[in-house]
């Protein structure tokens, strides 16, 4: 009885696996071939019953074909992780066959030798498996309906340096020509690369976690990568606190930019090695347009055209007559307003402002009004600042417009109690040059910006969190306009203004990848922030310029931008 209940066991997992298997190598042809390695699932290996000497050659697994009503002609590739010692990822190939297929898209399993080989690269039996298996998916693109240059892979940590391989460098042979299928090219044309491990040369010799965090004067990009002509467009996720550093993440996406090649880059603060943000790899797919057409863009001003109903209003000016610190006769007068909904269900305080170069502000324009009805919704209490412009002549083009921010961070703060709200819970937010305040301002609080002029200047200006939208002028090559070198370059350092002081806060960061106003500035404050053990978020977004909200496409992140903001500021907002 109890040999018949194994044998049921066996049954059911090879039937809840039921889809086509196919042998990737010749029998006998298998390049470095090592009696050690296996190539199964760890589910499969834990079935009853298991036999190693039964699974010693990789295969491809290919599922159902995606329903005619939403096929699209693409096709992925997923490759599980664990260390190159097994394939253990088997609730992420289920999740992700679940979604991609659901999405229209067709996928394959990759399931590669291991353990790792000996005497060999600890990667290279896996590239090997992998090479040979975009060939065999190439080749059978027209039998089973996808387009053969829409194949894309997502890993997951060693499924994602092996995503890499195939990714960067399939241009270098990984193994000789066995047959007529390896003269099927073996490029991919996108990837969603999830926490990728031995990236950076801390790490990637031995295979091990970052050794020195993918910090150090002498850490790079690993040289395995050769990113050569047919490197492709990629989202990289991973989390801030991986041991498999997210420097690598910043490093691939840097090598990119240089090369023109479209991609995103999605960073968790706090998260440890895992896969985050599968979601966003669905919007960069179809930002993309590998699922198929964009659906008409559509104004962000017509989705949020009016104020939550009962939201109370108040105007208050930032400076008493005859005090402001560095008047201009030619610049604008500043105010702040607050909105108060009417089911507040936070006492934390979100501050908003707009971008306009320091040449103008627009309160109830796309980069504020939205977000101020988008968080009153949820029930925060916003302030809005309209502050000094256009640049102040004989000074920097944001001193005056830093003054009055620490003006109004204080008087948000002094009133904060009587108003039933938390002096120590006060975010700030801009776009553009407003996202380069909104860095200054958390970055630089203990710096002071005017010398007080009563007792609301003895209040600190210390803010909580930041977020950052497509900030401006923060890289020595654009101080003053567009990115001379999109900020890639190494001597593109973060301007003088940004102090990253003690008191400096958490930020997120939303940045159109094809910015001219380089996403760089975002990276680059992350890797800073990261470096002093500040956790901070950040998202880029392919294909997307400045004001990359301000019309956008259904299913894309520039549409759902506002839906990070709500999420990032969860354990900011909780009432505890």
């Amino acid at each position: 009885m109890k040999n018949l209940f194994a044998l049921l066991l066996v049954f059911s997992a090879l039937q809840l696996n039921a889809f086509e298997r196919e042998p990737l190598w010749p029998k006998g042809k298998m390049p470095d071939s090592q009696p050690r390695q296996i190539a199964a699932m760890t589910d499969e290996i834990r079935t009853p019953g298991f036999k190693a000497d039964e699974h010693r050659a990789p295969f491809l697994e290919w599922f159902e074909t995606p329903d005619a009503s939403v096929r699209n002609g693409a096709c992925m590739i997923l490759i599980s992780g664990g260390a190159y010692n097994g394939t253990v990822d088997v609730g992420l190939i289920d999740k992700w066959h679940k979604e991609l297929t659901a999405a229209g898209v067709q996928c394959v399993n990759l399931v590669y030798r291991t353990p790792r080989p000996e005497g060999i690269p600890y990667w290279q039996t896996a590239w090997e498996d992998g090479q040979r298996a975009v060939r065999m998916v190439r080749s059978e693109a027209a039998r089973r309906g996808f387009d053969p240059e829409r194949i894309g892979v997502v890993g997951m940590s060693a499924g994602s340096h092996l995503s890499l391989l195939l990714a960067t460098s399939s241009l270098t042979p990984a193994y000789a020509r066995i047959d007529k299928l390896d003269d099927t090219p073996c490029h991919i044309n996108f990837a969603i690369v999830n926490a990728p491990a031995y990236v950076t040369t801390d790490a990637d010799e031995a295979g091990i976690p970052a050794a020195r965090e993918g910090y150090g004067a002498d850490v790079k990009l690993s040289s395995v990568f050769k990113f050569d002509g047919k490197t492709c467009p990629m989202s990289l996720h991973h989390g801030g606190a991986d041991p498999y550093s997210p420097n690598g993440s910043t490093l691939v996406y840097r090598q990119l930019r240089r090369m023109g090649i479209p991609a995103e880059l999605h960073l968790y603060p706090n998260k440890p090695h895992g896969a985050y943000g599968f979601e966003r790899g669905i919007e960069f797919l179809r930002q993309m347009g590998f699922l198929g057409a964009l659906e008409p863009e559509v104004p962000l001003m017509s989705r949020f055209p009016e104020e939550c109903p009962g939201v109370t209003r108040i105007r208050e000016e930032v400076w008493p007559e005859g005090k402001m610190p560095d008047a201009r006769e030619k610049q604008c007068q500043p105010y702040l307003e607050w909105f108060i909904p009417a089911e507040r269900k936070t006492r934390a305080i979100q501050i908003i402002f707009s971008g306009g170069s320091y040449q103008g502000t627009d309160e109830n324009g796309f980069e504020v009004a939205p977000a101020r009805r988008y968080l009153n919704a949820m029930g925060v209490t916003v302030v809005t600042m309209k502050y000094r412009t256009p640049r102040p002549e004989g000074l920097a083009k944001h001193t005056t417009a830093w003054e009055d921010l620490q003006r109004t961070i204080r008087i948000v703060r002094s009133e904060a109690a009587a108003r039933g709200l938390d002096p120590d819970r006060i975010g700030i937010m801009g776009s553009s040059a407003g996202g380069h305040l909104a860095l200054l301002g958390v970055t630089s609080s203990r710096h002071r910006a005017y010398l007080p002029i009563d007792e609301i200047d003895k209040v600190s200006c210390k803010v909580q969190w930041g977020i950052g939208i497509y900030p401006a002028y923060g890289l020595t090559d654009g101080l003053d306009g567009r990115n001379a070198h999109g900020g890639n370059e190494d001597t593109d350092f973060l301007a003088p203004e940004f102090t990253f002081d003690p008191d400096t806060a958490p930020m997120l960061f939303i940045h159109g990848d094809a910015d001219s106003i380089a996403s760089m500035l975002s990276v680059k404050s992350w890797e800073k922030m990261r470096a002093m053990g500040i956790q901070s978020e950040l998202h880029t977004l392919a294909l997307r310029t400045h004001c990359f909200q301000r019309e956008a496409s259904p299913g894309t992140g520039s549409y759902t931008w506002l839906d990070r903001i709500g999420e990032y500021l969860q354990p900011f907002i909780a009432e505890k």
